[in-house]
């Protein structure tokens, strides 16, 4: 296992600060973001769309940047045994580090083939997306060896793998968008191989079966706290971002009565996402990037198409109730594209943000 290069928070902070990038383990990094928290509380970051929320938000916690200095920040993960958080920075092609103890920040391993979603199985090991050149399944073992569950389906290469669960029965689930294949940002482009974009199970004995065909990029996915639902987000196709549930068989190996729960409706968007003990969403929300169809004039003979929404009004964590009423909305300063529940008691929420990540400690714990 790497040993991880660690900085403290605040010299990592003052030196970005300095020059504009972020020197970590010899790589440079991008834009290093200061962050002023809430001095009162509550923390008028943390809002209440519906009362069933008010539960949830502790009145004295403000949300907290931990480390700053990525390019794209994805796939949180939470060991509790040593009490840290891996993130993945995407175009940076590595892993960092939160370590709770001691509050540094740093790269934890580098040349991750642009991993981007990341889980525990049920013996805590490190299983990861590598989104872009292996585009694979990897489970990192005790002993740092890597072992490689699965990167083909019917002789074809995946696509770029991108969020991943693992099931009490230990079974693995993945989805299989094109996002590390279809540029040079978060990997390099290639050429899709499978004619679908695929939600995968894989079995125990090691078998690979597409349990759902019919999504455009599948994005995050979860189960529901008893492991009867599995949640999908689907990126394109319905027109709007929306999160799709399907029963799961007993048996726990074919999904079934495909339902929309949640459509984003608008230039609101679904990323990854987590559920908590009572059944909760919380999910990774920002901005499309979605412009007009017709251009406006912007002065000087110039005329742009203009974004249909505001970034700083959407980026953050929306929460959902189990029937999809939105009841709560963290807002950030950046966009949150995944998050994860750690800490000893499962209630600090972790949001994997853009340049940043950040934590709320909140009254909810996450679904193990």
């Amino acid at each position: 296992m790497n040993e991880p290069i660690t900085i403290p928070r605040r010299g990592f902070l003052k030196t970005a600060a300095g020059t504009g990038l972020a020197a970590l383990g010899g790589l440079a990094g991008a834009q290093s973001f200061d962050f002023k928290p809430q001095q009162r509380y509550p923390d008028p970051a943390v809002m209440i769309l519906d009362p069933s929320f008010t539960k949830y938000r502790i009145y004295s916690s403000t949300v907290e940047q931990l480390g700053t200095g990525m390019r794209w920040a994805e796939g949180p993960v939470y060991f509790p045994e040593g009490g840290y958080l891996l993130c993945s920075d995407i175009p940076n092609n590595r892993l960092m580090k939160y370590d709770e103890k001691t509050g540094k920040f740093g790269v934890y391993k580098t040349n991750v083939n642009y991993a981007n979603g990341n889980t525990r199985d049920r013996q805590g090991r490190l299983v990861s997306c590598e989104h872009s050149v292996t585009r694979r399944i990897v489970r990192t073992e005790n002993d740092g060896r890597m072992t490689v569950l699965a990167d083909n389906y019917e002789g074809k290469r995946l696509n770029a793998p991108n969020d991943i669960v693992v099931k009490s029965d230990d079974t693995v689930w993945f989805t299989d968008p094109i996002f590390g294949i279809n540029g040079e940002w978060e990997g390099f482009r290639a050429t899709p191989e499978q004619a679908t974009t695929n939600v995968y199970r894989i079995a125990k004995d090691g078998k690979l079966t597409a349990v759902i065909t019919d999504l455009v990029n599948p994005n995050g996915l979860a189960f529901s706290p008893d492991e009867k639902k599995l949640y999908v987000v689907e990126w394109k196709g319905t027109p709007h971002r929306s999160m799709w549930s399907y029963d799961v068989a007993a048996d726990g190996s074919s999904l079934s009565n495909k339902t929309k729960l949640i459509d984003a409706d608008g230039p609101g968007a679904f990323d990854g996402f987590r559920v908590d003990r009572d059944g909760n969403l919380w999910c990774g929300w920002g901005y499309t990037g979605a412009v007009a169809n017709e251009p406006t004039d912007i002065g000087g003979g110039m005329k742009a198409y203009l974004p249909t929404g505001k970034s700083e009004e959407m980026d953050g964590v929306k929460v959902f109730n189990p029937q999809g009423k939105p009841i709560g909305f963290i807002r950030l300063p950046e966009r949150c594209a995944n998050l994860e529940f750690g800490g000893p008691k499962r209630n600090r929420l972790y949001m994997a943000s853009g340049h940043s990540l950040y934590a709320l400690f909140v009254e909810a714990h996450g679904a193990v």
